[in-house]
């Protein structure tokens, strides 16, 4: 059987997994029995004149702790050219302690018989301050359910762990030397666990300048001394949100973002893999009884014109722009998988059927 740990293609395409898709108990503890995302979405109504919504999904609204609905998720990846699924993943989220939203991972995807087919990898969604001791906690929890998982994605040999918000790290531990001890810590582990190194990521939403009073003035210095390999992004809209309101042109925020690659390629001291967005709309989000106004998140404009073909011509530039990087992994992140409410999905809708999957698969391939 082939070794899926390490790539086996000429591009890492690896896409952003949202598990909000089947019950959890600490969501039923405070939204009822049975509770998912679904409604959320099923509930969407249009903002705006010309406004997508609701967005429907072709396959319907599938419960991804089931094995059989991650086997029907890794074969539409699979063969349309996705080599990876990062999980968005919680620990100590949602009230209580502990993993949150685990289920589609470890009761559905490494439950399936087809798992193979697909790497995995972790980005730890922390939103929320963590102490050195449940980051311990967390780490062993790591270190024993998947450090060891034969399809997890490794760079190098490295094990891909992403960090959603370093600032918010920084601030649970306490300083940025405790933050480096606790790394450290986290590294030795996996050593002594024998599940090898730990390639260590950060998004760069955590990196930004609004967070200077926490990470300092030198970014490059921070990254050096946590001994992080690599930077990414998460979505566009974090460093190319558009000013215009309620809604602004897909091609343009893909073309700041595209002017954006290679400006994080010179400013950090390590590799950046650039970002492709599929889409931003968070209005399924927004509440009824507010008025639909720019503001906080979710309240942000909705990205228009992202059709299928405006996504494939993107991802022609991505590519062009890692054919001719010195990157030694040729590797990009895909917002996102199932990012419903967010407007953000591949899988399959009511209106584009399998296009953007297609779209993937056009300038990938399955045997890229």
């Amino acid at each position: 059987m082939m070794n899926v740990s390490e790539p086996n293609r000429a591009y890492e395409v690896a896409v952003y997994y949202f598990p909000q898709w089947h019950p959890d108990p600490k969501n039923e503890a405070v939204k009822g029995e049975g509770w998912t995302e679904w409604p959320s979405l099923r509930d969407a109504k249009p903002r705006f004149p010309g406004h997508e919504q609701p967005k429907v999904p072709l396959w319907g609204e599938l419960d991804e702790s089931d094995p059989a609905v991650s086997e029907k998720q890794i074969a539409a990846a699979a063969d349309h050219g996705i080599t990876s699924f990062l999980y968005d993943w919680y620990w100590d989220l949602g009230g209580g302690e502990g993993p949150f939203l685990h289920r589609a991972l470890e009761d559905g995807f490494l439950q399936a018989n087809n798992r193979n087919r697909l790497r995995f990898g972790i980005m730890w969604a922390n939103h929320n301050e963590v102490s050195r001791e449940r980051f311990d906690a967390m780490t062993d929890y790591l270190i024993i359910k998947y450090f060891n998982e034969p399809n997890f994605l490794r760079i190098d040999g490295k094990l891909y762990f992403s960090i959603y918000e370093c600032h918010t790290l920084i601030k649970g531990l306490g300083s940025i030397e405790a933050t480096k001890a606790a790394l450290e810590s986290f590294r030795k582990k996996t050593r002594e666990a024998g599940c090898g190194e730990l390639h260590l990521n950060l998004v760069e939403w955590g990196l930004n300048d609004q967070h200077r009073e926490v990470i300092g003035a030198d970014t490059n210095a921070l990254v050096a001394e946590l001994g992080i390999d690599s930077v990414t992004s998460y979505v566009w809209i974090h460093h190319a949100e558009p000013d215009a309101f309620p809604s602004a042109p897909y091609v343009e925020c893909a073309e700041e973002a595209m002017r954006r690659w290679p400006r994080f390629r010179d400013t950090f001291d390590v590799p950046y893999y650039p970002n492709a967005t599929m889409g931003w709309d968070p209005s399924p989000r927004c509440s009824w009884d507010q008025p639909y106004v720019k503001g906080e998140y979710p309240y942000s404009p909705v990205l228009t014109g992202n059709t299928p073909e405006a996504f494939e011509e993107m991802l022609r530039q991505i590519k062009e722009y890692l054919d001719t990087s010195d990157l030694a992994l040729r590797m990009f992140t895909i917002y996102a998988w199932n990012e419903w409410t967010e407007g953000g999905y591949l899988e399959p809708d009511t209106v584009h059927g399998m296009r953007y999957l297609e779209a993937i698969r056009n300038v990938f391939g399955r045997d890229s």
